[in-house]
């Protein structure tokens, strides 16, 4: 086995301590990054699902000839509507408990 001159040995060693800085901060990082961008994205788009169901909800209501005259008859759609979407929430929130719980245990 030949020697190495010190200077080779110090590269080395430089490359094995810059390697295992990436390995233990840039790349888990890098998939933190992933995570919090699809967290997000989702995040958008169950906003805008849950936001467009109580708008539906809304607009459904107020096709229909009861909610068509009187100022309590006005406000119906929109208690109806904050109603479903409490029930979304509620649906959203168990379900997340549930995950919760599966992988604590």
């Amino acid at each position: 086995m030949a020697m190495k001159n010190p200077i080779e040995e110090v590269q080395d060693i430089q490359n094995m301590v810059v390697d295992y800085a990436k390995q233990e901060t840039v790349d888990p990082l890098k998939t933190l990054g992933r995570y919090l961008g699809l967290g997000l994205a989702g995040s958008a788009v169950m906003f805008l699902g849950i936001f467009f169901l109580g708008l539906a909800t809304m607009r459904l209501m107020q096709t229909f000839e009861v909610f068509s005259g009187g100022s309590w008859a006005s406000l119906a759609p929109y208690g109806m509507a904050v109603a479903v979407l409490l029930l979304a929430i509620l649906a959203i929130y168990q379900t997340m408990s549930r995950a919760q719980e599966k992988v604590r245990s």
